[in-house]
């Protein structure tokens, strides 16, 4: 099928401009083509010669027989700007351009920023610059200008990187992986990863990809990719770079200061069903696990060893891994303990090496078999070291073999560590689908992410769609108008649009403190309402359980002489319950997003939240709280009720398609504490920040 990229990843003909027979990245770019088989007309382009490794060779653009689809820079940065124009004059329509773009004692503006310009103006796809090509091994078309490895298989795995290394540090490195597509997408010029992305997704062979990410250009294309990539149930892992500092905008409320710019990221990457892993470690083993071709199984992990010690290192990885291991049923158990050696428990993961005798081999196979057809069991491991020199004993590959010959289900077979010496049997077992690995806790990550990819294609209702209603219009209109949103306003706002909030009436004052207390009925909450004071409690704003008419007149009297005579009274709550926030914050790429978990006045103390991407169903709260630290508080905690959890995700479900539907008007929210008990889920206080331009 056509796609937007074809001039750049699948052209007709190419160009290598400075092209040598000489040895440098002139002479690699050609024998790269020319090893990957390339299918297309390919020229060499350098006055010096007449071909180049038997390649036509001609003196400029201008002098081929033809035009060209696509041309290569091997040429210095400061011959680069005029070789562009004419090949644009051409009708070059891609280019790809390794080099930095960088000339000592330039001009101004700077190359890099004058070629962007120009990129941009006639439209010409650039891979690149400052990276390290592409290979499209799926229709031999590989332009790189450094050594690769030989023995490259066009396969069902993608990887697109904006570290050059990063692509050919697993490219190059771990021969158990075969490419369909690599990508070093540099500087982006004009082709961004999102368009590779895209490119990859519309691979017939993709099935999995890999992403090494630096940055996000364009959220809005990126975000687009990760959504087809939903749709065609391709999971992506990537790695992502640059923890960095909260962003200095989110400062406002609690929830600015919970959702930093890496929360954010995982946010989306949470929404999309995007895996995140550590390192290239993890990012190759991961790849290489969603590559096998046996498909994942309902359940959790089950492992077997030959040593105790071992045995408990993986329980110990795994809990940092957040991996949990199949809990094995009645009949598995029986089997298990008709089949080991005496002494050995039944549990998983498995201890099978007992006595050593003639038939020990034969048990850790069935041992292996019977617990993979244990219905909770998803995939099995052998883990057990390798033997003398790296070597593979071949008895390891008869259990994984018999295993999944009677389940169907994944099975790896993993060492805590490889050493110096290699065996070919990695690769040979790989490649027949029972993949061979090194390092338990980079095992583990995939293992995580397998499970969590498989769990988030089961969710439903992922995304409702925001509905605009009468109270949404109301209330645009009004901010837009410049109406002033304190608490009262907040609350208000917020309950008119399903989120259940503590009735309150706003007063300036004593008379009409009192009159509105004796609606609601004692004991009742005083809190000033001056504008300009975000924290109250900060202040000292607060005035709690307020059981009479002369403990609400003192109250009102600090209140007006310290702060002002603008307050808000409400009903005052049994704080029997949990208490929770919401927030939404604004996030300079990726708009609204929302903050929830425990709060009160420790929530950016205890930082015990997730942050998601809005709009979100209350599925995805519930799956979202049950990652929480504190998360047994909501079970019920030393004899207290258990609260009610389902209601706190229905108003957070709606809560982020409020959130959606306000974002132009509202940059932040915060609504903490939210009373969450077995009969109550309601919003005390409520703090909104308007955009700047709504503010007067």
């Amino acid at each position: 099928m056509a796609h937007y990229l074809d001039p750049l990843l699948r052209p007709s003909s190419i160009a290598v401009i400075g092209a040598s027979a000489s040895a440098g990245v002139g002479r690699r770019i050609l024998e790269t083509l020319l090893h990957g088989q390339y299918q297309g007309t390919l020229y060499a382009l350098n006055p010096k010669y007449d071909d180049v490794l038997g390649v036509p060779c001609f003196p400029d653009l201008a002098a081929l027989p033809e035009p060209v689809e696509h041309v290569v820079f091997a040429v210095s940065d400061h011959r680069i700007e005029p070789i562009f124009e004419e090949a644009v004059k051409m009708g070059v329509k891609a280019m790809t351009i390794m080099s930095m773009l960088y000339i000592e004692n330039d001009m101004q503006p700077p190359l890099k920023d004058r070629l962007q310009r120009r990129v941009q103006e006639t439209g010409v796809l650039v891979c690149g610059a400052n990276g390290m090509g592409f290979y499209n091994f799926a229709d031999r078309v590989t332009v790189g200008g450094f050594a690769t490895r030989s023995n490259h298989i066009a396969g069902n795995v993608a990887l697109i990187s904006h570290s050059g290394s990063g692509m050919a540090g697993i490219m190059d490195c771990d021969e158990r992986i075969n490419f369909n597509l690599t990508v070093s997408a540099g500087q982006e010029l004009s082709v961004g990863m999102h368009d590779y992305l895209d490119f990859a997704l519309e691979m017939p062979t993709t099935e999995v990809v890999g992403l090494f990410m630096e940055t996000v250009r364009k959220p809005d294309l990126m975000i687009q990719a990760f959504a087809k990539a939903a749709r065609k149930q391709i999971p992506i892992v990537v790695i992502k770079t640059g923890k960095t500092e909260r962003s200095a905008e989110l400062t406002v409320s609690h929830s600015g200061a919970l959702a930093g710019s890496d929360e954010c990221h995982q946010a989306l990457f949470r929404k999309y069903g995007i895996q995140r892993v550590n390192d290239m470690d993890e990012l190759a083993k991961t790849l290489i696990m969603f590559a096998q071709p046996h498909s994942l199984a309902e359940g959790n992990l089950v492992t077997i060893h030959d040593s105790g010690g071992e045995r408990q290192l993986i329980l110990d990885l795994a809990a940092d891994q957040e991996v949990d291991f199949a809990a094995l049923n009645s009949e598995t158990v029986a089997k298990l303990e008709e089949i080991l050696d005496p002494g050995l428990p039944a549990v998983n993961p498995l201890d099978a090496w007992g006595r050593g005798l003639e038939d020990s081999d034969q048990i850790m196979a069935d041992s292996l078999t019977t617990m993979l057809q244990d219905p909770n069991a998803s995939m099995g491991a052998v883990v057990q070291d390798r033997g003398p020199l790296s070597r593979i004993y071949p008895e390891y590959l008869e259990y994984m073999k018999q295993a999944n010959d009677a389940t169907g289900k994944p099975v790896f077979l993993v060492s805590n560590i490889q050493g110096t010496s290699s065996d070919n049997t990695v690769m040979e077992s790989t490649a027949r689908g029972l993949p061979i690995l090194d390092g338990v806790y980079s095992f583990l990550a995939g293992v995580r992410c397998m499970h969590r990819y498989r769990d988030y294609l089961k969710l439903e209702n992922n995304n409702p769609e925001p509905v605009a209603t009468q109270a949404i219009t109301k209330w645009q209109q009004s901010i837009e108008q410049g109406q002033l949103i304190g608490e009262h306003e907040a609350l208000e706002m917020l309950a008119d649009n399903g989120i259940a909030t503590n009735q309150s009436y706003c007063v300036d004052n004593l008379k009409n403190a009192i009159q509105s207390a004796n609606k609601l009925g004692y004991p009742v909450v005083l809190k000033t309402a001056v504008s300009g004071i975000s924290h109250k409690s900060e202040v000292h704003g607060v005035h709690l359980n307020l059981n009479s008419e002369d403990e609400l007149k003192g109250a009102y009297e600090d209140l007006e002489k310290r702060l002002g005579p603008e307050v808000l009274i409400s009903p005052m709550i049994d704080n029997e319950g949990v208490e929770m926030i919401l927030g939404m914050t604004t996030d300079p790429q990726f708009g609204p997003m929302i903050a929830l978990g425990f709060g009160g006045v420790y929530a950016e103390v205890l930082k015990d939240v997730v942050t998601l991407m809005p709009p979100f169903s209350a599925q995805i709260a519930e799956q979202a709280l049950s990652e929480l630290k504190m998360k047994s508080l909501l079970d019920g905690y030393r004899g207290k009720e258990a609260v009610n959890v389902g209601s706190f995700c229905e108003m957070a479900s709606q809560f982020s398609l409020f959130a959606i539907a306000m974002q132009n008007q509202i940059c932040e929210i915060d609504v903490n504490p939210i009373i969450l008990g077995k009969d109550i889920c309601l919003g005390l206080d409520a703090l909104m920040v308007v955009h700047e331009e709504n503010q007067t």
